[in-house]
Order: C-alpha cells, then sequence, then structure tokens
C-alpha cells in the first residue's frame, strides 16, 4: 500500500467516531470525522504531510497554513515533509482573532506578505473555516493560490465559488460515508 492507502486505513480505523454530533456548521450528523485523531498521530502525521504535497504538487506556494486549530498539524507536517525531501516550505498560523498582545498577530509565522500560500484543513463542510482564514491572509497581503483538505464534506463549491481551486485528499465516498 502507499501513502495515500495507508493514511485512509488511519482514518477509516482511527478518526471516523459514530454518534449524533453538532458540526462547527452548525449541521448534525451521525457521525464525525475526528482528524487530530491522525494528523496528531505518530505515525499518521507524516503520511499527512506526504499525500497534502503530493495532492498540490503542481500548484506554486512556499508557505501553508490556515485556521488554528484544524490546520495547524497539517500545515506542520507538510513543513516537515517537504524538508524531507529537501524543500523549502514555511508553516503558519491563522488565529480566528487577531492578539490583543505582545505584536498583535492575526498571522503567526513566518510573515506571508507577497507570498503564494496555501490554505489548508483538515475537514469541510460548509467552507466556512478555511474561507476566514483566506480572507486574513488576503488582508495581511498574502497571494492564496488554493485550498486542501484531507476530507472533503462537501465545502468544495462554497470555495470554488470563491474564486479559489479546492482539492481533497478524501471524500466521503472514498472513506465509505454519506453525506
Amino acid at each position: 500500500m502507499g501513502d495515500h492507502d495507508d493514511l485512509r486505513k488511519f482514518i477509516t480505523d482511527l478518526a471516523v467516531v459514530h454518534g449524533r454530533v453538532v458540526l462547527s456548521s452548525g449541521r448534525e450528523a451521525d457521525w464525525y470525522v475526528d482528524l487530530r485523531r491522525v494528523t496528531l498521530h505518530h505515525a499518521a502525521a507524516p503520511l499527512v504531510g506526504r499525500v497534502l504535497l503530493d495532492l498540490t504538487s503542481d500548484w506554486e506556494y512556499d508557505a501553508v497554513g490556515g485556521l488554528t486549530l484544524g490546520a495547524d498539524p497539517i500545515a506542520v507536517s507538510m513543513l516537515h515533509a517537504a524538508a524531507a525531501a529537501q524543500g523549502g516550505l514555511d508553516a503558519f498560523v491563522v488565529r480566528k482573532t487577531e492578539k490583543t498582545h505582545g505584536l498583535q498577530r492575526r498571522i503567526e509565522g513566518p510573515n506571508v506578505a507577497g507570498r503564494r500560500v496555501l490554505a489548508v484543513e483538515d475537514t469541510s463542510t460548509t467552507g466556512g473555516s478555511v474561507l476566514t482564514a483566506v480572507e486574513a491572509l488576503r488582508e495581511a497581503g498574502a497571494e492564496v493560490v488554493g485550498v486542501a483538505v484531507i476530507v472533503d464534506r462537501g465545502a468544495g463549491d462554497a470555495v470554488r465559488a470563491a474564486g479559489l481551486p479546492y482539492r481533497a485528499a478524501f471524500t466521503l465516498a472514498d472513506l465509505g460515508l454519506v453525506a
């Protein structure tokens, strides 16, 4: 099996939780994909980085990140995977609101102004979280080249309607789940 298949197995074995939940979008579902169980797992996290780098290999960007918390481990996994492949990729974190002390930054890490960046998210239903990150990145002067997620729960249309390319490593069908 390759990285993509191995990551799918980690997701189905560790991250898919059955039971009634309310999603961040406010919608209810009979199951939840808790990708932090994968993105923060010692064996799965390196796969996340390699799979997302492969998924976006034809896009040109030199920094990756998104809205904290879902995007943080993805960006770090991609940073490490790129470094292992002798590539240079920075990571950043977009806060939900601007910090009111210290440097009062909304985007932590290397400066994104004037840079081509990739916005990531673990899973997205409406696109709200990742589009919030995109707005902050654009306000900071970054050029967002696209959005990539590990699992798409239906956000593709909203992200594309915002004028951005969108890719997902897995769809719900890939995981044997019904929307």
